[in-house]
């Protein structure tokens, strides 16, 4: 197994399997109270480079949980923010701590910092891949479904790294997924040519309606994410029909569930009536990411 969590096509199906059914068996454990102190003596490097509320809480508490000692990082605070080359950073705090969690920007960053790492690198977020997220996501619907196979998945919104991802486990996991985004906004194509090489069941469409149609699970983002603040007003405009509301969501499988990654932004991609309805499971997906984490760190982390 790879020593590093950067992306989702880095690992089998077997092994992205076994760190969910881990996550099952980790998630019990913490509702009953019972020590898994999986990382006793461990300490993890958390370092942001883009603000976070769930990143940072779920991975601080799960370490804690874990029996480990988490450590905060602040790009803003430490040498990274004043231009240290990666790799000194990288060889430095992998002589200190056991694993390394990064949110940041570029992919790139991560892969840097895996390459002169020798403790395990998560990726916590980059603007090409969001691969915790998308396997508490798969959680989720494991929770709720039983199972993701057989399942009809739904992405309606921009083709950011949440699309990416989603792309990457449609090709691993084997389920259909249908995109709709629009012109301009579409997935990496780098990331799309990779999942139909693996015989991936994709559908790209610019109609939302297309989309969701009989779906299972239903699933978007916010349509400016971090670093596209300016381009707020103009993506407004290109993304005018595709908010998630009632009339989309009556479109899908009468138990449908809707995921969403959060922060979100009531009346934009999602309405308020869909993310507090009958349909919802942001709230579930959200706690998820505790346990996906922990599954994944100790997995990696020895």
């Amino acid at each position: 197994m790879n020593k590093d969590f950067l992306a989702l096509n880095q690992f089998t199906k077997a092994e992205l399997d076994g760190m969910l059914a881990l996550t099952g068996e980790l998630k019990a454990k913490q509702k009953s109270g019972v020590e898994h102190h999986l990382l006793k003596g461990k300490s993890v490097a958390l370092i942001f480079e883009k603000s976070s509320t769930r990143t940072r809480v779920s991975f601080e508490v799960g370490v804690y949980q874990l029996g480990g000692q988490p450590l905060f990082i602040s790009s803003a605070t430490s040498q990274m923010g004043r231009g240290e080359p990666i790799k000194d950073t990288a060889r430095t705090i992998a002589r200190y701590c056991d694993g390394v969690m990064i949110r940041t920007y570029g992919q790139d960053i991560v892969e840097e910092f895996a390459a002169y790492s020798k403790a395990p690198i998560i990726n916590g977020l980059t603007d090409k891949f969001h691969p915790c997220q998308i396997m508490a996501d798969i959680f989720t619907v494991m929770e709720h479904k039983g199972d993701y196979a057989g399942l009809k998945f739904a992405w309606v919104g921009d083709g950011n790294n949440m699309a990416n991802t989603w792309i990457e486990a449609a090709a691993i996991f084997g389920f259909e997924l249908r995109l709709a985004c629009p012109k301009g906004y579409e997935p990496d194509a780098g990331v799309l040519a990779w999942a139909k090489e693996k015989g991936a069941k994709l559908l790209l469409t610019d109609n939302p309606n297309e989309a969701v149609t009989g779906a299972d699970v239903i699933n978007t983002d916010v349509w400016a994410s971090m670093g596209q603040e300016a381009e707020q007003k103009e993506r407004e405009k290109a993304f005018a029909g595709y908010c998630l509301d009632e009339t989309l969501v009556e479109l899908a499988a009468s138990d449908a569930i809707v995921l969403h990654c959060l922060p979100a932004h009531r009346g934009e991609e999602i309405s308020e009536s869909v993310i507090e309805g009958s349909h919802s499971v942001v709230w579930d997906e959200a706690e998820n990411r505790l346990h996906v984490q922990k599954a994944i760190m100790a997995t990696l982390i020895k």
